[in-house]
C-alpha cells in the first residue's frame, strides 16, 4: 500500500499522574529527516524516540513534540533542615539567658529561619516515565500511519486512471502510425503523377521511399516501453515497500518516450496526443512527489 509523505497523528494519555500528550506532522521532504521537540526534563527520551520511529518512516520531514503535565503526581516535597533550626534555637535561648528576656519563641519564628525549609524535587523513575511515553507515541505513531494511508489510496486511484487514459493514447498512437505510412505513400503517389505528366511511374522507388519514411517514423519500439513503465508501475502501486524514487524514475522514462514519439512522427492528430499524454505525465510526476 502506498502512503502519502504528509500526514498527522495525534496521542493523548493520563498515566501515571501525568497527562502526555504526542502529536507527529510530516511534510514532503527527499529524504527523512526527524526533529523532536521535547520537554527539557525528557531530553534523556529523544534518541529512545528516533529509534522508535526509524524504519516506521520511509521519508518525509518529520516533527514529533510532546507536552507533559502532572495530574495528582506529587513531584516536590518539603525538606526540614533540623540542624540549622536546632542551632537557631539554641543560639537564641542562650541570648535569652545571657539578657535575661522573655522566651517568646513560636513556630512563626522558625518559620522565618533561613534555610529551615527547603523544596526539594522528587527524582523521577525514567524508565517508567519512557514507557508512558513510548505508549502515547505508538498511539500516535498508528494514526499518523492510518493518515498516510488513506491518503495514499487516494491517490493509488487517481495514478491508476491517469495510467488508464495514457494507455488509451498509446493504443490510438499504434492503431494511427500505419496510417501515417499508408497516407504517405498515396501522397508521394500523387505527386509523382502530378510531375512526370502520366509517364510510367516507378513503384519500386514509390515503395522504397515508403519504407524509409516508415523506419524514420515508426513508433513501436516506444509504444511498447511506455506500455511496459506503464505495467511496471502498476505493479509498484500494489506493493507494500516505499516507492516514490522509483516511480519519479519511470515517470522521467515515459516522458522520454512520449517525447521521442513527438519528434518522430509530424501527425497533427498524433500531435495532439502527445500534448495531452505530456500534460497528463506532469500530473503524474507532481502527485508521486508526495509519495513515500
Amino acid at each position: 500500500m502506498i502512503k502519502s509523505m504528509t500526514g498527522f497523528g495525534r496521542g493523548n494519555a493520563v498515566l501515571n499522574g501525568r497527562d502526555i500528550t504526542v502529536e507527529i506532522k510530516a511534510v514532503n521532504h527527499r529524504y527523512y529527516e526527524l526533529n523532536c521537540r521535547l520537554p527539557r526534563s525528557m531530553s534523556f527520551c529523544e534518541e529512545r524516540l528516533k529509534t522508535l520511529l526509524n524504519g516506521r518512516i520511509a521519508r518525509g520531514k518529520v516533527e514529533l513534540s510532546v507536552q507533559v503535565q502532572s495530574v495528582g503526581e506529587v513531584t516536590e516535597q518539603i525538606a526540614v533542615n533540623k540542624d540549622v533550626v536546632r542551632q537557631y534555637v539554641e543560639a537564641l535561648r542562650e541570648i535569652k539567658d545571657e539578657f535575661s528576656l522573655s522566651d517568646d519563641l513560636s513556630l512563626s519564628n522558625v518559620m522565618r529561619i533561613p534555610d529551615a525549609f527547603t523544596v526539594v524535587k522528587l527524582q523521577t523513575d525514567e524508565e517508567q516515565l519512557w514507557e508512558d511515553l513510548k505508549t502515547v507515541t505508538e498511539e500516535a505513531l498508528a494514526n499518523f500511519i492510518t493518515m498516510r494511508e488513506n491518503e495514499g489510496r487516494r491517490m493509488k486511484d487517481d495514478l491508476l486512471s491517469r495510467l488508464t487514459t495514457i494507455e488509451k493514447w498509446v493504443d490510438i498512437v499504434d492503431e494511427r502510425s500505419p496510417k501515417i505510412v499508408e497516407d504517405y505513400r498515396k501522397k508521394l503517389f500523387d505527386r509523382m503523377c502530378e510531375v512526370l505528366e502520366g509517364k510510367e511511374i516507378d513503384d519500386g522507388r514509390i515503395l522504397l521511399e515508403a519504407g524509409l519514411f516508415a523506419d524514420k517514423t515508426a513508433v513501436s519500439e516506444e509504444t511498447v516501453r511506455l506500455r511496459s513503465h506503464i505495467a511496471q508501475f502498476r505493479e509498484m502501486l500494489e506493493g507494500g515497500e516505499p516507492i516514490g524514487r522509483k516511480l519519479d524514475f519511470l515517470v522521467q522514462e515515459m516522458n522520454r518516450e512520449t517525447n521521442t514519439i513527438g519528434s518522430k512522427v509530424q501527425d497533427i492528430e498524433i500531435t495532439k496526443i502527445v500534448v495531452e499524454q505530456k500534460s497528463e505525465i506532469e500530473k503524474i510526476r507532481e502527485q508521486i512527489q508526495n509519495i513515500e
